[in-house]
């Protein structure tokens, strides 16, 4: 495979990270984009790219590093992640880069140590404070939109272990439109492809339509969200999923959007 080819399959998850860790698709772009001029520019890191996934979020977690400071502002339409942008203006992100390198990206502690170039138990450190600053969020409500009953159980269990309520569950579209004419969630976890034939896209955009809520999107089919073409969510769970990748998700998301009231 071609170093051309082997960024091009990895590139659609490097923009997940870089999203989840700006809390922007635009600022999170530009980073990957700064990253892989740097690698066009220079010859040794361009080659060292070759190495698979590790060498391409280094690269990335260099130009993140020496620039994070001077993040642009995101666009407004998005209100949740510039309260986002304005908390990860004044707070490290070290911890942040060691839980979404450990669990959305599912890399192991010594991968995500040679990325961040710390040893492992540095950040076994930062992903327990991390850990431990995102669990003293408030609880909220939150609404599953998915049609496989099993799945929905599991994740009904998962957020209710971690202190939230569960307002309603859904497995088609008009089904959360009826859960959310009783109320507002303030976290929303969706499938895509719901019982119905309806969409998990559409059921969301029917509740952003109401009022800006964190959505996490667990889905068999993330490339379907990962193209480019929409704005794309800032976190998304690939099917089948790992608890603890979602309790991490839900940790970020309630992060991100507890600047603000959500419902």
């Amino acid at each position: 495979m071609s170093l051309g080819d082997q960024i091009a399959k990895n590139l659609p998850y490097l923009r997940r990270y870089a999203r989840a860790l700006t809390g922007s698709q635009a600022t999170g772009d530009a980073f990957v984009r700064a990253t892989l001029e740097a690698a066009l520019a220079d010859e040794q890191l361009k080659s060292s790219l070759e190495g698979g996934r590790v060498p391409l979020y280094r690269a990335f977690n260099k130009v993140w590093s020496s620039a994070y400071m001077d993040v642009p502002d995101i666009d407004s339409e998005a209100g949740h992640e510039g309260a986002a942008q304005d908390r990860l203006k004044s707070i490290t992100p070290l911890n942040r880069q060691a839980l979404l390198l450990t669990t959305l990206e599912d890399f192991s502690v010594e991968q995500a140590g040679e990325i961040m170039e710390l040893e492992s138990d540095e950040i076994e450190r930062l992903v327990q404070e991390a850990v431990g600053e995102i669990d003293r969020e408030s609880a909220t409500s939150v609404l599953i939109i998915e049609d496989e009953p099993l799945i929905s159980m599991q994740l009904e269990d998962l957020v209710t272990s971690l202190g939230h309520e569960v307002c309603g569950t859904a497995a088609t579209r008009t089904q959360a439109q009826e859960v959310v004419a009783q109320k507002t969630p303030g976290l929303v976890l969706a499938d895509i492809q719901l019982a119905d034939g309806s969409s998990g896209l559409d059921a969301v955009d029917d509740i952003l339509a109401i009022d800006s809520v964190p959505v996490i999107f667990i889905t068999a089919y993330p490339e379907r969200l990962l193209t480019g073409d929409r704005p794309e969510p800032t976190y998304l769970v690939t099917k089948p999923f790992q608890e603890q990748t979602v309790r991490a998700a839900i940790s970020q998301a309630l992060f991100f959007g507890s600047s603000r009231p959500l419902g």
